[in-house]
């Protein structure tokens, strides 16, 4: 390779890491929609490792199975989701839907797809398609500074089958996500308009250098190189997009937010504030207007690092090995604590929602939000039967207060439980699920997206 090739990629790379810390998106058309007088936001959490499912002879099933009991209206909580009583009726919650195409999938692997759907297999060659999240900032990112926020404890991309971010590009290429709060806030409140100015005026220039570097540097590869270059190529397309909006936001003031609730130097080590310091990024992300929508990883599947904090932060050992040991004393007790404190904190975000009326009128901002919180995994790794809460989108069309179970053969969620060995994940499923995909559809129409189709599925989710 010539002296001149490596100066050219060299500038390449230089130049796309210049522009790629400008998050902003598209150039405006002129027949961009106006944004709605209230915004409609949409938020994920998903957690790795699944929930407890005992079996109904164990003693533990009682109180520490994660689905409730009884019917649509009429549902009880158990000691895994009873800290969500008090937001009873703005709340939901599924069983029956998964991806069909990864029902086979190992849950170490099954991470990537839960916003995509794809088939992104538990072996072999891998590819994955757009998550549901960067379809709707797609159609939403034009209103707001940034199209979306992605986040995850792990921070990164990971690996193909152990993402650490939720978020897919329309190549299905990882999103890299974010993980230290003062580094979210300062994105978010803190770059001012000459130092702004100043960052877009240099990543432009070395833009426009790039683009012509590139197509020159593209007439001597091989064809494989050729091939990695169009990949850095589609990022320099998705930084072109981005410095054009961030030519609209140039002179906007950032928002004056109230920093009272955040410990922005807190880390992982600090679990428990690290937790609701991520949280309170996500509402006043929202509360600003800076972003409707977000993506939140709790860990990686089959992976230790920061996310272990979390179940240790409340007097537990390493998140994933606790599904590993339910057989252990006080097994699935402990792996019921460790998800019941998700969806402690989960709650503690609803219902500051709940508390903040809207700007403009239009309820609270819980109203306008629908967020959910859900794993691809359901019983010792099993991709089946996703535990999926929903919480909010009155004002959107949705109906809270209910437990939703879809599909048939296991209206009692024992199907799949009491697994504790792989013997069970890789063993005959008589129950039938219905797709996610018909949910997420059902998200992207109330959101605004026009389409009738996601992942390959048409159609909405019935009684939603």
């Amino acid at each position: 390779m010539t002296n001149s090739t490596n100066m050219n990629r060299r500038r390449f790379i230089y130049g796309t890491g210049v522009a790629l810390v400008l998050p902003h998106f598209e150039t405006f058309a002129a027949d961009t929609p106006t944004p709605a007088d209230t915004p409609k936001r949409f938020l994920s959490v998903y957690h790795p490792d699944g929930v407890g499912l005992p079996l109904r002879d164990d003693p533990a099933w009682k109180d520490w199975s994660w689905f409730p009991r009884g019917g649509e209206r009429d549902f009880e909580l158990t000691k895994v989701l009873d800290v969500l009583e008090p937001l009873r009726s703005d709340i939901t919650i599924y069983s029956g839907l998964s991806h069909p195409a990864v029902r086979r999938v190992h849950g170490h692997s099954n991470a990537d797809q839960y916003l995509t759907g794809a088939d992104t297999k538990g072996h072999g060659p891998y590819k994955n398609s757009i998550s549901v999240d960067q379809v709707i900032a797609a159609y939403a990112g034009d209103f707001t500074r940034h199209a979306s926020l992605v986040l995850s404890t792990n921070g990164g991309i990971g690996g193909p089958r152990g993402a650490q971010t939720q978020s897919f590009n329309r190549e299905g290429r990882p999103i890299p996500a974010m993980n230290k709060p003062k580094q979210i806030f300062d994105m978010l409140f803190v770059t001012s308009s000459k130092q702004a100015a100043a960052e877009l005026a240099r990543s432009k220039s070395a833009l426009d250098f790039l683009i012509s570097s590139t197509r020159s540097l593209d007439r001597k590869l091989s064809q494989h190189d050729r091939r990695t270059l169009q990949q850095y190529l589609d990022s320099v397309r998705d930084t072109e997009v981005k410095l054009s909006k961030a030519q609209r936001w140039i002179d906007t003031p950032i928002p004056e937010v109230d920093t009272s609730n955040l410990t922005l130097d807190a880390d992982p080590q600090e679990a428990k504030l690290y937790f609701e310091t991520m949280y309170e990024l996500i509402y006043l992300a929202f509360a600003s207007d800076s972003t409707r929508v977000t993506t939140f990883q709790l860990g990686r599947e089959n992976g230790e690092g920061p996310h272990d904090l979390l179940s240790k932060a409340v007097g537990l050992g390493g998140a994933h090995g606790l599904t590993h040991a339910v057989k252990k004393p006080n097994g699935w007790k402990n792996l019921g604590t460790y998800n019941r404190y998700q969806a402690q904190e989960f709650g503690r975000f609803v219902k500051r929602l709940k508390d903040t009326p809207e700007p403009g009128g239009n309820g609270t901002m819980l109203d306008n939000t629908f967020a959910m919180h859900g794993s691809a995994s359901s019983s010792f790794h099993l991709s089946r039967n996703y535990p999926i809460i929903s919480a909010g989108g009155k004002n959107l069309g949705f109906e809270n207060g209910r437990y939703l179970k879809f599909g048939s053969g296991n209206e009692d969620n024992q199907a799949g439980a009491g697994i504790v060995t792989d013997a069970g994940w890789r063993g005959k499923i008589e129950a039938e699920e219905l797709p996610l995909a018909h949910l997420f559809v059902t998200i992207l129409q109330r959101l605004g997206v026009e389409t009738d189709s996601f992942a390959g599925y048409s159609g909405t989710l019935e009684r939603v």
